[in-house]
């Protein structure tokens, strides 16, 4: 379980950096992260720390299309952990 939390705080770091040098690039007009980087790093599980950025950065709050894959992304990260740490604890015992 430990190696899930971790993994997760890991993500959520990289993930948040992402939106950040996004956001930066997006002020000065420079070169972008792709969405499909941000949408990416969310599935994986940098998803808390997408949502920090979004509230803290005030970036990606938006664009509705984009929110509905982010969340879309974060309900699949989730239920795709919760089967396989429920899995691994019933074969576990």
């Amino acid at each position: 379980m430990g190696i899930v939390l971790a993994s997760y705080i890991a993500l959520s770091i990289i993930t948040f950096i992402f939106y950040a040098v996004d956001k930066s690039a997006a002020r000065k007009s420079a070169q972008r992260i792709s969405e499909r980087t941000l949408h990416l790093a969310s599935l994986l599980g940098g998803w808390p720390g997408a949502i920090i950025a979004q509230k803290t950065l005030r970036h990606k709050t938006k664009k509705q299309p984009f929110r509905i894959v982010f969340w879309i992304t974060t309900i699949v990260n989730i239920s795709v952990t919760v089967l396989l740490v429920s899995h691994h604890c019933r074969f576990s015992e």
